[in-house]
């Protein structure tokens, strides 16, 4: 006799197992500085080389920013350092960088960057389907008193969830 049981698929492994697939670097003081209000997913031209030291996570975007060009965004303080094995066809570590956008994303990014007070800041870059991809913010920076406010909430929050731990 045999039972009637809906057998679920299996799911593909975890995404952190696919190389094609991983975070390779997360601006990570940028949700801190900034007011982040929109963020859109972008490619980046790379060189060979480039591409080799992001799969090594050799990569900061600490510094970095986006500055929009002749209807072009590009990458600015990106440090992608350098690839060893390259030798003498390596790559300039802190380049421009083209970033890939449709022209309508570029029209709409561009409107709300040169809005007072407003920067293209990138959050995130990862793999997607073996490509590299960046995720833009349009972000406004922080004052101290809105860091110490997001501070407070976040303590607050924690607090809370604290409490209703012991009560289990």
């Amino acid at each position: 006799m045999e039972r009637a049981t809906s057998k679920k698929p299996k799911k593909k492994a975890a995404a952190a197992a696919d190389p094609n697939e991983r975070i390779i670097a997360r601006n990570r003081k940028a949700r801190h500085n900034y007011t982040v209000f929109e963020t859109l997913e972008c490619g980046i031209m790379l060189v060979g080389s480039e591409v080799k030291s992001l799969r090594n996570g050799r990569v900061s975007l600490d510094e970095s920013y986006a500055r929009v060009r002749d209807e072009e965004v590009w990458l600015v303080g990106c440090d992608i350092a350098e690839y060893v094995e390259a030798s003498r066809f390596n790559h300039n570590p802190r380049r421009p960088r083209k970033l890939l956008l449709h022209r309508r994303e570029v029209k709409r990014f561009a409107e709300r960057a040169f809005e007072k007070g407003l920067t293209l800041v990138p959050l995130q870059m990862h793999f997607k389907r073996g490509r590299a991809k960046v995720v833009l913010g349009i972000c406004r920076g922080k004052q101290r008193h809105d860091k110490r406010d997001a501070m407070k909430k976040a303590q607050a929050k924690r607090d809370i969830a604290r409490q209703m731990m012991k009560r289990r």
